[in-house]
Order: structure tokens, then C-alpha cells, then sequence
């Protein structure tokens, strides 16, 4: 893709005063035209690095004139017009009405002098109505661009030694299969019940009787760390508990006796009871996991641990998350799609994806993978796609994967790569092939891609010879055959 600025500036001295230097640079153009530039040959000294420039002066000093600031070297440059009339205006002629809106003709250095076309590299004189090309020889006008007059407008010539040194290559297009591709970014979860996460029952220091480390395999029951509160000020929960469910116990045996007696009220017998239970409970929970060093801490379920959050020697509260232990034998992928993609999102049909850590591909259908849902989530520019499969491989969970996406099959489909596209203003065009040196600009509308080829709705039929290679080349040449058929092949 290349980069085209043109401007008319009106009076290129004054606006190098307002900042055009860092203007020019910031803009970063391969091709940097500008109209009106309103001044003579040494009036002005301005270059920049990595650019080649090339200037056409109006006779008239303050009056019209071009420049041409290019990073690519031209195939080949023309001064002028070929008419005299206008060909010392420099650009803009107006003086008898005719606007000529000509940008950039200004190709290579010939340098031409503007008096009466006498061209001092070239040794061209005037000679009774007729021009003798001294050094060329040319009889009857020998045209470079190939575009004499009466050919059709629409017409793109270009000649096959051109075409071939440009690298311009076509190919006949033939309906093909075809699967849509598109690229997003996303993560792979845990599954809906295949992940569970361990807070605290106790408040404690932490401590590890053996190495505990992020995705370490784990069984069900196996201890995980100790929480101990033998060393702060409050005590051990475990001993509090036991203490208060040994009180509980002795008033409800006590009550247990006066009730019968109608001593207590059934009402008070009852809340000395629930009390008695609660006290239970708590101390059962406690010392069941007691230890001599404190109460442990057991995975739920068998799997591995996906995520450690506390270290040896931290206090922790009750309720505080400890560690995530996930089966990882179930996966969600979700993927984040623009949703400029939205339309093509119901025919998706699976996914293949890449991980950072091992720069392996996955693909679903491999892995029994199933399209869960997808839809627009509110506020967003991203729509969530989201899929499960089986992970018969070390894929861990909350792990950022590039996506691609992958649509239905679809047959009979006209398809052209990518670099056969040239854009203009938001619309795309490609560029058919008719004869040997003849090409013809149409205009495509484009339907899917799998990023590397795109399907063409309209604008190309099968058996059409299409610009593959070098699009960029022809389009050159169709702003050469625009010029009247007047310049010079030197």
C-alpha cells in the first residue's frame, strides 16, 4: 500500500514558514505532490532526507508551478504537456479559461527548458513546423505511454517488457472452495463446574509442609497448606471452639434435666439448644483438620492448581481465597471478535487457536470442540464467542491464545489473493487483463476472507484474466495513459 499526498499549496515559500518541514514528516508519504507552488529555480532550497524531488516552473515569476516529492524512483519522467500553449504555465493555465488540473506530471529529470522547446540534454530544434529528434530520431510522435488518440479512454496499456520488469503476473480465475477466516484475540477457561477456589475457615499464618507451586498435579483431600493461630493474641480458633462447645455442651445437659422439671421454660431449653448446636458444629469443622500445627488446608477435588495466591508466612482473615484448583479437563475458549465481523458470525462452525507459551496450534475439531454461543455484549466493540472442548493436552487455563475462526465451506465461490486489490476513497478495484499490453480497471465488491485471499461478490466472472501480481504497476500505468499522447520514450 502506498501513500499519496497531494496539495495545493499557494505559495510554497510562505507555507515553509508555518511549519511544512515537520508537516511533510509527519505525514510520511511515498508520494508528496504539490500544485501552486509560486516561485522560481534557486528561489527556494528544500530537501528531505530519503525523498528524490522534481520541479516544473511557470514562465511568470509568483505564478502556478509543481513539485514532485517521491521515495520510489520513477519509470520514467515527462515535463510539460506536448502542447506549447500551455507548457510554460507550469501547472495552472487560466488566462483563455482553460483550467488544466494536471498533479504531479513531473517524472524523472529531464531537464527541459521552457523557451520554445529547445532541450539542451537532448539537442531538439524547431525546424519548419517539424521536430528533428537529433539524438532519437523519432518519426510520426513515438509515444511511450501507448495511448494515441481515439483508443479507448477506459483503456490501460502497458507494454509486456514493462509488465514483466514490474513483476505483473494474472491468473484465470476458476470458482473454488473457500472457508472464511477471522482473526481475534481471546482466552481459554476453566469449564462451568470443573474449577473450584479455597478460602480460609480460620484466621492464621500460612505455612507449606511441602513444595506447592502453580500447576502441580493435586487428589482430592490432599493437603495444600496450614493455616496456624497458635502465636496471635487471640488464641487458636480450633482451642476457642473447643472451649465454647464444651460450655455449650455442660448447660445443655444441665438444661436438659430442669426442663423435666419445668424449672427452665421450653423456651429458654431451646435457645440453650441451638446454642449447643451451633457450638458443635463449629468445633467439628475446626477439628476435623486440626493438626498439631494448625488446621489444614485440602483440595476439593482432583486436578491441578491453577492459581497460589498466598505464600508461606501470610496471615490470612476467614473467607480470604487461598488457592484455585481447576480439573482442566474441560475448556471454554472465548474469543473477541469486532463486530464488524457480526454478519459472518452465524456461519462459524470451529476455531483453531495458538498458545504463547509453546507457539502450538489447537484446532477444536480435534479436541470435540463445540460452538457454545455467541452474541453482542452491551457497551462493547467486541462481540464474545465462545466454544468448549476437551483439553487431551497440558492447555492451561486463563491462558491469551490467538484465534482464528472458522466458517462453513463454501463451494463454487470466485476468489482472487489479497495484493489483486487496489482501494480508492473506500471502494476496491482489480484489473482485467484483455490482450497481451491491454488492461481494464473494474470495480469489486468483496464478500469474505480468510486473510490471505478474498472472496469477490460482484465484478469478476469465471474465465476472466485477472492482475495477480503488481496491481499497483498497472494502476501506474492507467495515470500515464491519462496524459495526451504527446511525450517522448528517452
Amino acid at each position: 500500500m502506498y501513500k499519496f499526498i497531494s496539495w495545493n499549496v499557494n505559495g510554497l515559500r510562505a507555507v515553509c514558514g508555518k511549519g511544512f518541514a515537520d508537516i511533510f514528516t509527519d505525514l510520511d508519504a511515498d508520494f508528496f505532490c504539490l500544485q501552486e507552488t509560486k516561485l522560481q529555480a534557486g528561489q527556494i532550497d528544500l530537501e528531505f532526507l530519503g525523498y528524490k524531488s522534481y520541479w516544473n516552473y511557470a514562465d511568470k515569476k509568483g505564478y502556478s508551478g509543481t513539485a514532485v516529492f517521491t521515495k520510489h524512483d520513477p519509470v520514467s519522467v515527462t515535463y510539460g504537456l506536448g502542447i506549447d500553449e500551455h507548457d510554460h504555465e507550469g501547472h495552472n493555465h487560466g488566462e483563455e479559461g482553460h483550467n488544466h488540473d494536471h498533479e504531479g506530471h513531473n517524472h524523472e529529470a529531464h531537464d527541459h527548458s521552457h523557451e520554445g522547446h529547445n532541450h539542451d540534454a537532448h539537442k531538439h530544434e524547431a525546424k519548419a513546423e517539424a521536430h528533428n529528434h537529433d539524438a532519437h530520431a523519432h518519426e510520426g510522435h513515438d509515444h511511450d505511454h501507448g495511448h494515441a488518440h481515439g483508443v479507448n479512454p477506459d483503456e490501460i496499456i502497458l507494454a509486456p517488457h514493462k509488465a514483466k520488469a514490474a513483476g505483473v503476473a494474472s491468473m484465470e480465475i476458476q470458482p473454488k472452495s473457500f472457508r472464511q477466516v477471522i482473526k481475534a484475540s481471546g482466552e481459554v477457561q476453566a469449564a462451568q463446574g470443573n474449577e473450584s477456589t479455597i478460602v480460609a475457615n480460620v484466621a492464621g499464618v500460612v505455612s507449606f509442609q511441602r513444595s506447592v507451586t502453580e500447576g502441580m498435579q493435586v487428589g482430592k483431600g490432599a493437603t495444600i497448606m496450614t493455616i496456624s493461630a497458635s502465636k496471635l493474641q487471640d488464641g487458636d480458633p480450633a482451642e476457642r471452639a473447643r472451649i465454647a462447645y464444651e460450655a455449650a455442651k455442660a448447660d445443655f445437659d444441665r438444661a436438659s434435666r430442669l426442663v423435666e422439671s419445668q424449672i427452665v421454660s421450653q423456651k429458654e431449653f431451646n435457645a440453650i439448644k441451638e446454642k449447643y448446636e451451633n457450638a458443635r458444629i463449629a468445633y467439628e469443622a475446626l477439628s476435623k483438620n486440626q493438626t498439631k500445627g494448625g488446621v489444614t488446608v485440602s483440595a476439593p477435588m482432583g486436578g491441578y492448581i491453577k492459581n497460589l495466591l498466598v505464600k508461606e508466612g501470610d496471615y490470612v482473615s476467614v473467607g480470604q481465597p487461598l488457592a484455585t484448583v481447576t480439573q482442566n479437563n474441560r475448556l471454554f475458549l472465548r474469543a473477541d471478535v469486532s463486530e464488524r465481523y457480526y454478519k459472518y458470525l452465524n456461519g462459524i462452525t470451529s476455531a483453531n487457536f495458538k498458545t504463547p507459551y509453546d507457539n502450538q496450534v489447537y484446532e477444536l475439531e480435534a479436541l470435540n470442540g463445540k460452538l457454545l454461543s455467541y452474541g453482542k455484549s452491551a457497551g462493547s466493540f467486541y462481540v464474545p464467542v465462545t466454544f468448549s472442548f476437551d483439553n487431551k493436552g497440558d492447555i492451561i487455563p486463563g491462558s491469551f491464545v490467538e484465534i482464528y475462526l472458522l466458517s462453513k465451506q463454501m463451494d463454487d465461490a470466485i476468489v482472487l489473493p489479497i495484493e489483486a486489490l487496489t482501494e480508492e476513497q473506500g471502494l476496491y478495484f482489480i484489473y482485467i487483463q484483455k490482450c497481451e499490453e491491454s488492461y481494464r480497471k473494474q470495480e469489486v465488491k468483496l464478500g469474505a476472507s480468510n486473510g490471505k485471499e478474498v472472496q469477490i461478490l460482484s465484478g469478476v466472472h469465471p474465465g476472466d484474466k485477472v492482475v495477480v501480481k503488481g496491481a499497483y504497476h498497472v494502476k501506474l500505468a492507467s495515470a500515464s495513459n491519462a496524459l495526451p499522447a504527446h511525450s517522448h520514450e528517452h
